[in-house]
């Protein structure tokens, strides 16, 4: 009696082991492509997760190609922002590979409709906006944020535009050339109207001394 119960202990055993090994899911290459169901165009960055494997995530790359292991029969869901989540499901294949190409649908939400200004047009509006009563705390802060001092100090932190830089350049390089044109000018006796006036004031003080002398 022990025998025969020991006898059926290993056959169920072992067929407890072969039917596990029966269905034991085949790993399969899972590879594909995903692309806009409406314009064709190729999806970047998708969240591939594979729900039956402890939701394990891949990322497709800036071309929306992606390639990882799996088993028959998993379910592989596509998330993706601003698209609806797809769902594919791998069947049975001959081989180890299997290659899906995967289209993701835009997802399109309508907004509530939102009106900008209450007021039916923009006089109304610069009406309300001239009868604002503001606080005396407001007006205090703005007088204090425009005072000379706090100017000279965003002034003295803020960087300069590239216009700004461009316009001082282009001043300075003015200045030198007027200064430079200047000291030449001034560097010619014949041009400087004081050389002249000594030079008349020599000649008549010449001709007095001749005078003078005869």
């Amino acid at each position: 009696m022990g025998i025969i119960r020991n006898i059926l202990v290993v056959l169920f055993t072992l067929s407890t082991v072969w039917v596990s090994f029966a269905q034991q899911k085949k790993l399969v290459q899972f590879s594909g492509v995903i692309h806009n169901a409406d314009t064709n165009i190729v999806v970047p960055y998708v969240s591939v997760i594979n729900l039956s494997y402890q939701n394990y995530t891949v990322n497709a790359n800036h071309q929306g190609y992606f390639s990882f292991v799996a088993h028959e029969g998993d379910t592989i869901l596509f998330t993706s922002v601003g698209y609806l989540s797809e769902r594919v499901i791998i069947p049975k294949v001959p081989g180890d590979k299997y290659t899906a190409m995967v289209n993701m649908t835009a997802e399109i939400k309508e907004l509530p409709m939102v009106t900008p200004y209450p007021w039916a047009s923009i006089d109304e509006f610069n009406m309300a906006f001239m009868s604002l009563e503001i606080a005396d705390d407001d007006i205090v802060v703005a007088k204090k944020n425009l005072s000379p001092e706090s100017l000279a100090a965003l002034a003295a932190v803020t960087p300069r535009s590239a216009e700004e830089i461009q316009s001082f350049s282009a001043t300075q390089n003015h200045i030198g050339l007027t200064n430079r044109a200047v000291n030449q000018r001034m560097a010619n006796p014949l041009l400087s109207p004081f050389a002249w006036g000594n030079l008349i004031r020599q000649i008549t003080e010449g001709n007095k001394s001749r005078e003078r002398n005869r």
